[in-house]
């Protein structure tokens, strides 16, 4: 299967573009595609307990199974703002 995946903030930094495509076995789930991210890109490896991510726009937990064709996102926490007087 392929699946479009983005990066987001550092994670995008880290890999050096914020979206590539994956060819992934069919019944790859969410977790099963970061946890091959890391494998070729290990500075991910801090970001995944913390992580959120979405399946074709939609938020979704880690267990979720792709289908070809899916788009992954991967949202690192994000911090910072103006902080209120």
């Amino acid at each position: 299967m392929r699946i479009k995946v983005y990066l987001f903030a550092r994670l995008c930094d880290i890999v050096g573009n914020n979206e590539i495509e994956r060819e992934v076995p069919i019944g790859t789930t969410v977790r099963m595609l970061w946890d091959n991210l890391i494998t070729d890109f290990p500075g991910l490896e801090v970001y995944g307990e913390s992580l959120s991510s979405a399946v074709n726009a939609e938020y979704a937990r880690m267990d979720v199974v792709l289908n070809d064709g899916d788009e992954v996102a991967f949202l690192p926490p994000v911090s910072g703002g103006q902080s209120a007087m």
